[in-house]
């Protein structure tokens, strides 16, 4: 069955339907469904998008390709509304770049089902589905009707009332009437009406965009959370005046972020003065900007004279709904129909926030809040919440499946609200979260959800004898796939570990698992490592506590069983109601995590992949266990990973095989501890200011900072040479470290200098990926792909830029030349600068290596290695499957060729044995 995914959007949730989409077309079961990747563009149109293009990182990073760009001087990315108005033909050009463009009438012959991973306006308004009622497409999800009032806020809001259901006071604001209004007057209605503290949302916005909390009765701060709603911004001459060149481009690029800011294009309003005229154009009251660079240059030239300038995106919203603020425990629960239609809500979340609101980055990026579930209430509680959970669902019409959120206070009140008719879809999102606890993974919970949607579009008349066709085609090919599941290769999955990377381990474990699950060939069974490098402990996983939100939580679930926990009574309540569905497309029940030696490992699987960063994992120690009962693993042989897990000892090696590096030492703890002073002068006398610090044995960007100064260098050394766990708040704050971001403990760190442009023409951070083989001679080949450009928004590459959907800018192939035959030189000697690496290094299997390369006048060109990453990063959005697409690789083939790699190596390692 050919299965349409439609990703994308013009919503401010496209990066999460983008990444959603990539999950719905990695995890569609190969043997049952063929998937159809139709990007939606922000212009609304559709597009046979090639398939490489789905692993890039964000939407940005190829949509609107290079070529279409205008020039700037910028280092910021846009999206196609920033081109401006554009001919149909000038959208073809474009298009015809990453794919074809699709007629609506021809989607028909293109899929025999559309499943949607559109978010927000657009995707789930009613909108897309109306569309495809029209040409007799099934899709999954809730029909028009149920879209339309479930993206409407306000629509459920005086529903809720009239039914008389708990839901918060509110209060609606126009813009008109906003405009119009005192805000301190405003301000003491709402406080007088709705109390304190008050939350502001944006009616029509999902995944917490446009939303704040107002705490205290404060005219401006009341003002800015209005604007936050409506996506607009007000600026004084005053404010724009104090800012640096640089801080200027940092508030444009806040500003014209879709999630965080309000996004482009705008209209410009010039308040009190006289208009000034833009380069090339008359003097205007007001102006619709499209690109940042443009908007840059319009401020700078209105605040020559202007006081005030108000930036609003031409697609905000038209009002704001003020909410009085529920003090309770939030939840989230995800209800879908069972076999008869009937609603069954799976058991809710609780959202554990480090901050006050569960906003964008706290949804979408592991370990910054906790997901807990069931939620830790009475049973009978519990069930109160699924009951009007479901009760909801069956009021607001909804189909198929919703996730509804609420809040219960600590008297029992039930207030549910903002129901989304399409959940996020990321892999550890509640909609896979809460299926695995009735023991469905990501794809047999997509096989469940389009046989569910074929019933439902079929109960609302649209073509019963097609769609009877269509069911009857499905149910036979699941009950042949459950008679084929004995007879794949059985591969050990090995996340987590005790390493500051445990997170991004398991994000990039559960990745792999799905990839292998999908597939025909490979059965994967994840194993969690946890214990000290004294021991290590294995337990094999169910898919429930897989897929709980960090490794943490991971963690924690296997302590409870290990402690003779019971399953908690809610889920067995749960799963026998589930039965129907889990005998049909899991075949087995939900099991608690089981404790595995190595040798019980040996005779569980046939393989492993190692999923793990840092140590464990990429230091020699888990491959040399894995050999002693002839395991076949992924990845380079113990005694390379043993050298490239120490930053400096790959350094000292690259040095003497005349590769470049950064001049490096260690800065030991005892020498700090014997005299701080001293050890800091000896630090500054080796290394001007800034420097960078990091540790020798960590990756994914944990803990390396700029250090600019001497408070900088004493915070970094106090933390990295603490004794307590917890970070001391002084110098987190000296060095920024964000929300709930980590510091390892370590006895000595690694100082280098700062890779700098050094008087070059060009110069850029890259990241290359390289996979080798076994030649037919049986010597070891190896293939290095194109090269990423990494834009970083801070001094260093964030970990959320590197892993988190939708955040890093990654570029792919990396422009190092304007002119296509200039760039395809640097690359080649780019990349025979990383093959030598490889060479030096002895890495087998696969590899990420970190590099700055400067391109002289003269041509010349210089590679300066960072680091290399024997086990890089596998999570979905990670730029190695920009690099392996480019070169021909789906994800899964690339994870295949790994695994027969590995293989192979142990075949001949057996036979010279």
């Amino acid at each position: 069955m050919k299965i349409g995914i439609f990703f994308g959007g013009p919503s401010r949730e496209r990066e999460i339907s983008f990444a959603g989409g990539r999950t719905v077309y990695d995890n569609l079961d190969k043997s049952l469904f063929e998937a159809v990747p139709v990007f939606v563009d922000s212009r609304g149109n559709f597009i046979l998008l090639d398939w490489h293009y789905i692993y890039k990182g964000t939407i940005r990073d190829f949509y609107p390709p290079v070529s279409a760009l205008p020039a700037s001087t910028l280092p910021v990315q846009v999206y196609l509304e920033s081109l401006g108005e554009l001919t149909q033909d000038e959208q073809d050009r474009i298009i015809g770049e990453v794919g074809r463009r699709v007629q609506p009438h021809e989607l028909r012959e293109l899929m025999d089902f559309a499943f949607l991973a559109l978010h927000g306006p657009g995707g789930e308004d009613g909108a897309i589905q109306g569309l495809l009622e029209w040409y007799g497409i099934p899709y999954s999800g809730s029909g028009i009707l149920p879209s339309a009032f479930g993206i409407n806020k306000v629509a459920q809001k005086k529903l809720l009332k009239a039914l008389d259901r708990p839901t918060p006071n509110f209060r609606v604001v126009t813009v008109e009437e906003w405009d119009a209004a005192d805000p301190a007057s405003t301000l003491d209605y709402m406080v007088r009406e709705l109390g304190l503290p008050l939350v502001f949302k944006a009616p029509r916005q999902g995944s917490s965009i446009g939303v704040s909390i107002l705490r205290e009765a404060d005219v401006t701060k009341f003002a800015a959370a209005m604007e936050r709603s409506l996506f607009r911004k007000t600026v004084t001459r005053v404010e724009w005046q104090k800012l640096t060149e640089r801080d200027k481009l940092q508030w444009v690029q806040q500003l014209v972020d879709i999630r965080e800011g309000i996004g482009l294009p705008v209209l410009v309003e010039v308040a009190g003065t006289e208009a000034i005229a833009l380069e090339n154009e008359a003097p205007q009251p007001s102006a619709i900007v499209y690109h940042p660079e443009a908007l840059l240059t319009a401020l700078d030239k209105h605040f020559e004279t202007a006081e005030v300038v108000r930036l609003t995106n031409v697609d905000g919203e038209a009002q704001v709904l003020v909410e009085s603020f529920v003090n309770g425990r939030e939840f989230s629960c995800i209800v879908v129909e069972d076999a008869d239609g009937k609603p069954l809500a799976l058991p809710p979340t609780e959202i554990v926030k480090g901050e006050e609101m569960f906003d964008y980055r706290s949804k979408y990026l592991p370990g910054l809040s906790r997901k807990i579930t069931p939620i830790d209430l009475p049973e009978a509680d519990i069930q109160r919440i699924r009951e009007a959970c479901e009760e909801m669902f069956e009021t607001f019409g909804f189909q198929v499946y919703a996730r509804l959120d609420g809040f219960i206070q600590a008297d029992g009140t039930l207030f549910l609200n903002d129901p989304n008719t399409t959940s996020g879809m990321l892999p550890a999102s509640f909609f896979f979260h809460q299926a695995a606890e009735i023991g469905l993974n990501p794809s047999q919970f997509l096989t469940f959800l389009i046989r569910t949607s074929l019933a439902a579009r079929r109960r609302g008349g649209m073509q019963p004898v097609r769609l009877a066709s269509l069911l009857s085609q499905l149910d036979a090919a699941v009950a042949s796939r459950q008679q084929q599941e004995r007879t794949r290769t059985k591969v050990a999955v090995i996340m987590g570990g005790y390493s500051s990377e445990r997170h991004i381990s398991v994000e990039s474990g559960r990745n792999i698992y799905e990839k292998l699950s999908s597939s025909v060939k490979y059965e994967p069974v994840p194993v969690f490592l946890t214990g000290n490098s004294q021991e290590f402990r294995l337990y094999v996983l169910p898919i429930n506590v897989m897929l709980k939100d960090n490794a943490d939580d991971i963690r924690e679930k296997i302590e409870l069983a290990e402690a003779g926990h019971a399953t908690h009574p809610i889920l067995t309540r749960i799963r026998h109601e589930a039965e129907a569905i889990t005998s049909t497309y899991a075949g087995q029940p939900v099991e608690q995590p089981r404790r595995i030696t190595f040798p019980e490992l040996a005779d569980t699987v046939s393989e492993v992949f190692i999923a793990l960063h840092g140590r464990p994992g990429e230091d020699g120690a888990l491959q040399r266990e894995l050999e002693q009962y002839n395991l076949p693993y992924n990845g380079s042989g113990a005694e390379s990973s043993s050298i490239t897990i120490n930053k400096f000892e790959t350094n000292r090696k690259l040095r003497e095989a005349g590769l470049r590096v950064a001049e490096h030492r260690m800065a030991n703890r005892l020498e700090w501890t014997a005299d701080p002073e001293a050890f800091y002068q000896s630090l500054e006398e080796q290394f001007a200011y800034p420097f960078i610090a990091k540790p020798a044995d960590d990756g994914c960007s944990s803990a390396v900072k700029k250090i600019k100064n001497r408070a900088e260098l004493a915070a970094f050394s106090r933390l990295i040479f603490r004794d307590q766990e917890d970070l001391m708040p002084a110098d987190a704050s000296v060095l920024q470290l964000g929300f709930k971001e980590e510091f390892p403990q370590k006895d000595a760190f690694l100082v280098e200098t700062l890779i700098a442009r050094d008087g070059a023409a060009h110069f850029l951070e890259v990241t290359g990926g390289l996979l080798t083989h076994w030649g037919e001679n049986g010597e070891l080949e190896i293939e290095v792909f194109e090269a990423s450009e990494a834009l970083a928004t801070g001094e260093v590459l964030s970990l959320e830029e590197k892993f988190l959907a939708g955040e890093g800018q990654n570029i792919t192939p990396a422009r190092y030349a304007p002119d296509p035959v200039e760039r395809q030189r640097i690359s080649e000697e780019v990349k025979a600068e990383l093959r030598r690496v490889a060479e030096v290094l002895n890495i087998q299997g696969y590899a990420r290596i970190d590099a700055f390369v400067r391109v002289r006048q003269n041509g010349a060109v210089e590679v300066l290695i960072i680091e290399v990453n024997s086990l890089p990063g596998m999570t979905p959005a990670t730029c190695i499957f920009h690099q392996t697409a480019l070169a021909g690789y789906t994800p899964y083939q690339f994870i295949d060729q790994i695994l027969e790699f590995g293989k192979e190596r142990n075949e001949k390692l057996s036979v010279k044995s």
